[in-house]
């Protein structure tokens, strides 16, 4: 009998990257958590991507046996989910075909979402993938033992129609290297291009407050600009004034400490309105905020050692900074369409604008606690319509007292 809507999860590996392979698939239902197919198979020698993808592909074909129009699809590989969503660049040249078998099967469903779970969720396929993997390296086979887990995830990609456009994207990635619409895939060159074209961003991190000297974490918590920050405002609003006298909007985190540093730097542009705008808002640390660095090391130890090893862990009771780069990811791709070339002021924190200029520069999670961003610091950038980007400034603090 044919199901409406069906939950997914997969995974795959291999033991040595390439080795032994096998990948394993769950299909379930999503009110009951009852395991309506199951899928495993030992694929030879494969490295883990290809197997997780492999899973994938399992996945969506039982799903699409059993009639399914809404599929949610959750993976703990982030490469593979980022990929499938059109936001990483598919690089390796043995993904490509996989990733157009996975596109297409992605077309023949109404609604597909694709979302990165934690491997403790997905512990049913991830042990049909070891299962696999043994019999590829010529082990007897371990028993399987079913688990149900259909809490909510957090979605990676909205719901089709963008999610049939973007498997179509996805497609036409993996058949080529043609230029796309992210700074991933755009079109190298040497040759300077046209400012005029472009929206060019001013990322400015709030001034400073009584937490930033005393090394606390500042998440979500309120707290208002010092008297040290409010100067830093004011010196940073004749800064921006004089590159760039001309700008369409500003744009704010909505906590005061970005938004009195906005008001200031609008004051300077002409009494500008401000715009707060939630996907700029600093991560939310959860049980850390407010706590000093010295004390978050001492109290939560193991914790601090699991966030700061991986972009997908959040601080206890908060947000993690794969969470934080997916909402930058979102608000960047509006400016772009919303401000073509047009200057577009924007005052947030340390992590969002750590994380927009990653993606900017194309680097890896290790970038986020190399680069130090002062209070106050301004970065420029600009972003093309084909995806072409240029980092033009970062942390620029000429503006500041020297200290």
């Amino acid at each position: 009998m044919a199901v409406r809507a069906v939950v997914i999860e997969a995974d795959g590996g291999s033991r040595g990257n390439p080795g032994p392979a096998g990948y394993g698939a769950v299909v379930r239902d999503p009110a009951s958590g009852e395991v309506l197919l199951e899928r495993a198979e030992a694929i030879g020698t494969a490295t883990n991507n290809v197997a997780e993808y492999r899973g994938l592909i399992a996945g969506l074909e039982a799903a699409a046996e059993l009639g399914a129009v809404e599929v949610d699809a959750r993976m703990d590989s982030k490469l593979v989910v980022e990929q499938m969503c059109g936001r990483w660049q598919i690089k390796h040249p043995g993904l490509r075909p996989l990733a157009a078998r996975a596109a297409a099967l992605v077309d023949r469903f109404d609604t597909v979402r694709f979302s990165w779970i934690p491997r403790e969720r997905n512990r049913h396929a991830d042990a049909l993938a070891n299962a696999a993997m043994d019999a590829a390296a010529g082990k007897p086979p371990r028993p399987v033992a079913a688990s149900v887990d259909v809490a909510p995830s957090r979605p990676v990609a909205a719901a089709d129609s963008p999610a049939r456009a973007q498997a179509r994207e996805v497609a036409a990635r993996a058949a080529t290297r043609t230029a796309g619409s992210d700074p991933a895939t755009a079109k190298a060159s040497w040759e300077p291009r046209p400012t005029f074209t472009a929206t060019r961003l001013i990322l400015v991190r709030h001034g400073e407050t009584e937490w930033t000297v005393q090394h606390r974490y500042a998440g979500r918590a309120d707290v208002p600009l010092s008297e040290s920050g409010q100067a830093q405002a004011r010196a940073t609003a004749t800064r921006v004034a004089a590159l760039a006298p001309s700008v369409a909007a500003v744009l704010s985190s909505p906590l005061s400490r970005c938004t009195a540093t906005a008001e200031a730097i609008a004051g300077a542009l002409g009494d500008l309105p401000v715009r707060p705008q939630d996907d700029w808002i600093e991560c939310d640390f959860g049980d850390w905020d407010g706590h000093t660095f010295a004390e978050v090391r001492d109290r939560w130890p193991g914790e601090l050692d699991a966030w700061l090893a991986s972009t997908r862990i959040a601080p206890p009771g908060g947000e993690s900074f794969t969470e934080v780069g997916q909402r930058v990811d979102r608000a960047m791709v509006a400016l772009r369409e919303a401000y073509p070339g047009e200057t577009v002021v924007v005052v947030s924190h340390v992590s969002p604008i750590k994380l927009a200029l990653r993606v900017a520069l194309a680097a890896g999670d290790a970038f986020l606690h190399r680069l130090y961003l002062d209070a106050a610091g301004i970065s420029v950038l600009d972003m093309w319509p084909d995806g072409g980007v240029a980092v033009r400034s970062v942390n620029d603090t000429a503006h500041l007292p020297a200290r």
